[in-house]
């Protein structure tokens, strides 16, 4: 009997322990927010320091994919996610039936132009190997980035959804050869030049301001669609936490950070 009564006392307290850590809540002052590791966690934990001088508490949560991300925002776990930009977001929310909105754009991971074989654009020869990124939205960020230093010329109007295909005009003659993205930095040796994206320029120790040829702007076309957003819950775009993640992003501290860390690999949109 006394052996029954210490497992029953012994259960209600380990169920009490449950129910009370269930019912606990956030803080009004906590923020979480996913990111994935970089540049995104880094630059948060750069404005983590802005936001705890004002009294916030902030997590940040790390991730590898570009799913649960938006997954734990819409199910409540984050106060806002960073990670990923507006036409990922858009895409997202239409094929899942979620409403999570954009609260403005932090920056931008320019594609540059890199030097393979060939070391310098004028020296180009005809039919010289050009790398581009083989999936839809960044091969046609290369394929504008190639026009805008006339390497081609694209059917007008193709934009962000150019194939080579919208290719009229090639002096050159140049082979436009597709590769998984990922792969490209490590191709370059076995190419003229290359187009890659800004984070795998990152992780391959390119950096674009010295070894670039050639980079996208922020004025072009590239730059102001796929800028790095936070985003939020659709009622959350004007809560006091969403306002406070913002201005400590856009915080000078922040800019310089971006600026110095990154060397041209990822450009501050404000």
């Amino acid at each position: 009997m006394k052996k029954t009564f210490s497992k029953l006392l012994a259960l209600l307290l380990v169920a009490g322990t449950v129910f009370t850590g269930c019912g606990q809540k956030k803080s009004e002052k906590d923020i979480v927010i996913g990111a994935s590791p970089s540049p995104h966690a880094e630059i948060l934990e750069q404005a983590k320091e802005e936001l705890e001088k004002d009294g916030w508490k902030v997590t940040i949560k790390e991730y590898s994919d570009y799913i649960q991300p938006n997954v734990a925002l819409a199910a409540g776990d984050l106060d806002a996610n960073y990670f990923q930009h507006k036409p990922y977001l858009d895409s997202y929310n239409e094929e899942n039936k979620t409403d999570l909105v954009s609260a403005g754009v932090v920056h931008y991971e320019p594609f540059g132009i890199f030097p393979g074989k060939t070391k310098k654009l004028s020296d180009l020869k005809d039919g010289a190997m050009v790398g581009v990124p083989n999936d839809t939205t960044n091969e046609a960020r290369a394929l504008n980035l190639l026009e805008a230093n006339g390497l081609i010329k694209l059917k007008k109007g193709a934009g962000l959804k150019a194939t080579v295909k919208d290719i009229v005009e090639n002096p050159k003659n140049l082979e436009i050869k597709e590769l998984e993205a990922a792969q490209i930095p490590k191709s370059l040796q076995d190419l003229d030049i290359a187009v890659v994206n800004g984070n795998y320029a990152i992780e391959a120790d390119l950096s674009p301001k010295k070894d670039a040829l050639a980079l996208e702007d922020q004025e072009s076309l590239g730059a102001k669609t796929y800028g790095n957003v936070i985003a939020v819950q659709k009622d959350q775009k004007s809560s006091a936490k969403t306002k406070a993640i913002m201005k400590a992003l856009k915080s000078d501290k922040v800019k310089r950070f971006i600026e110095e860390k990154y060397d041209g690999a990822v450009v501050p949109l404000f």
